[in-house]
């Protein structure tokens, strides 16, 4: 990109933010996505074989189904979508802007996809719902996704499960592709919270983000909602019920491609408090021409120590019994029983504990972004 073209966008944004020169998306990734990401890139040949997978994938008729029934985003059409892309790509220094489109569809949408070369689409749904610091920041979203490489996996994964459901009819072809669609939606729902990072890094407005997940959960009724009482929904959720529930919000979250938004949401205010996200303002933050020295151990190690965190900091009950379970307590077998049945509710377990409460208060995780299937979740897949 040009010094020229770069002094052309400077004034862009409606007020000044920070830009982030070089910036890494590891600055920015979820840990179990980082530690992905890093053991892909470091595989010998492995974006050869993606290339050469895109004579299978659909992708050349999406861009040309994109670009013949969609209107493209320009400095002619949607103007004010192409200064918030171009401030986007500007702000996490994307060199080379990818081209965006908006497709007319009433769901609240948005995604980046593509092998070769990622592209974007949003919905009229999205955009008549959010205004502009909260469409700003999906923008950000999705050109995090742009950034990190994720648009490759996810093209990946929609073709994955267009197979799946080609040949359901044969049991075994269909678990072994089943079991890939899980795993890659796994990492694609750790991804999201990532994403939902670098939309913050774009917007710079926490309280913006917090309103687009918001009216992504419940419409355009902003007078009718409220921050405090949405995240609260969050913690709710997550400590909430017996091992019965924490069974069912794993039956719920398997064939999501993003979290929930509630979730979402509680993650990414609490990574907005974080040191990490306080050096990334302060500049201090990893470079993109250091990503080729970064250790897949390291990574690994930190998505291993981060899910530990994640077990011994939560507040749902099944994680809380796997807690118990590490950390070698007594009697698993009555706690299972009891928590199963709802049972000893009331009554203090061996450990001096309530049956709800672990007997200590246990600090929040700090921070680490739909619908069911293969569709594209509501603003930032």
């Amino acid at each position: 990109m040009t010094e020229s073209s770069h002094e052309s966008r400077e004034n862009v944004p409606s007020r000044q933010r920070r830009r982030f020169a070089g910036i890494s998306s590891r600055a920015y990734e979820h840990p179990a996505d980082r530690s992905a990401l890093v053991a892909l890139r470091k595989l010998s040949g492995f974006d050869t074989v993606f290339k050469t997978l895109s004579g299978l994938l659909p992708e050349r008729s999406l861009r040309l189904l994109f670009l013949s029934d969609s209107v493209r985003v320009s400095d002619a059409q949607f103007v004010h979508l192409n200064e918030m892309l171009r401030d986007a790509c500007y702000i996490l220094d994307l060199e080379k802007v990818p081209p965006m489109y908006v497709n007319q569809d009433p769901q609240p949408n948005a995604m980046c996809i593509g092998l070769d070369e990622p592209i974007i689409v949003v919905t009229t749904g999205l955009v008549e719902l959010l205004d502009e610091e909260e469409m700003r920041a999906v923008i950000g979203h999705e050109v995090g996704h742009a950034l990190s490489g994720h648009a490759v996996y996810r093209t990946v994964l929609l073709f994955l499960t267009n197979i799946a459901l080609k040949v359901a009819w044969i049991p075994l072809g269909n678990v072994a592709i089943m079991a890939i669609v899980t795993a890659l939606r796994e990492w694609f729902r750790k991804s999201e919270l990532s994403a939902d990072r670098a939309g913050l890094l774009v917007g710079q407005d926490l309280q913006a983000s917090m309103r687009g997940l918001m009216k992504i959960a419940g419409g355009n009724h902003l007078h009718e909602m409220n921050v405090d009482a949405f995240l609260a929904q969050a913690d709710e959720y997550e400590k909430g019920g017996d091992l019965r529930d924490s069974v069912l919000k794993i039956l719920n979250l398997l064939p999501r491609s993003h979290p929930f938004t509630t979730v979402r949401a509680a993650e990414l205010k609490k990574w907005s408090e974080t040191r990490d996200y306080q050096r990334i303002m302060d500049g201090h933050y990893p470079r993109r021409d250091e990503d080729k020295d970064t250790s897949v151990t390291d990574s690994f190690r930190e998505s291993a120590t981060h899910y530990a965190d994640a077990v011994r900091s939560s507040k749902d009950p099944l994680m809380k019994l796997v807690g118990d379970i590490a950390g070698g307590a007594g009697d698993l077998g009555g706690k299972l029983r009891d928590k199963f049945t709802g049972q000893g509710g009331g009554g203090a377990g061996k450990d001096g504990a309530t049956d709800g409460s672990t007997g200590s208060a246990r600090p929040e995780e700090p921070g680490d972004p739909d619908g069911p299937g293969t569709a594209p979740g509501p603003a930032g897949s």
